[in-house]
């Protein structure tokens, strides 16, 4: 079962399958994508698993291993990859809330999020290649962007599973936050990027904008009604 809540600008996606570790079906792809259609317009979006214990543990091994052909395996790896893609590809800002493991297909869901919050004791790792298998959402590309090329083949190959620590050092998690103040630590943050500034600096990061482009976005910030009352607020300050 996925999740949809909305409050204040903010968008959040919990994937709640206890039974399976919160670990993808392709009915959960599905209700992956319908979430995401109901999510739009929102000024920032969370994924989430549901409980502690799994953010999301992958692909569901039980359901998937009905796919033997690789006619079938592809039409699986590009609809997830899809679903993924538009994670990725959201218009405002996205966090993935890591508040239990997230590995192999879960780590590849973590990575197409913006930013990564994870809780002290989450342990992150690419470890398809376990089941001689590799990334096929998207993954391998997207860690490669964050870690570096060989330091991806590196941790996917070897399927190296790293705690929440480590992998903030690395530059896989954003930020790490102790289990007690997890959910009101990321529930802040996302309410903090919910804003059209937020927005506009995704794009920006995100490349592809011309400088013109990128002058046009900040000057839609700049004569908004919002940006000349809180410039009023700094300004009654300093009287």
């Amino acid at each position: 079962m996925v999740d949809l809540e909305l409050e204040r600008g903010v968008a959040v996606i919990t994937i709640d399958r206890p039974q399976a570790r919160n670990a993808i079906a392709p009915a959960t792809m599905d209700e992956l994508d319908k979430a995401l259609d109901e999510a739009e317009g929102a000024g920032a979006l969370v994924v989430r698993g549901g409980g502690d214990r799994a953010f999301v543990s992958g692909g569901d091994l039980k359901e998937l291993a009905a796919i033997r052909t690789e006619d079938e395996a592809v039409a699986m790896a590009l609809r997830m990859r899809g679903v993924c893609d538009r994670i990725a590809a959201f218009p405002a800002p996205v966090i993935a809330a890591l508040n239990g493991h997230a590995l192999g297909g879960g780590a590849e869901v973590a990575v197409a999020a913006d930013i990564r919050v994870a809780a002290d004791d989450v342990r992150i790792g690419f470890t398809q290649s376990t089941l001689a298998i590799m990334p096929a959402w998207g993954g391998a590309e997207r860690l490669a962007a964050l870690v570096g090329p060989g330091r991806a083949l590196l941790l996917a190959g070897a399927g190296t599973v790293l705690g929440a620590a480590e992998a903030e050092r690395l530059g896989l998690v954003d930020v790490v936050l102790p289990r007690s103040s997890f959910e009101e630590g990321w529930r802040s943050l996302a309410a903090s990027l919910a804003t059209g500034a937020a927005r506009e600096i995704k794009r920006v990061v995100a490349g592809g904008l011309s400088a013109d482009e990128a002058a046009r976005a900040f000057a839609r910030l700049w004569v908004a009604d919002e940006h000349w009352e809180a410039a009023e607020r700094v300004m009654n300050r300093a009287r």
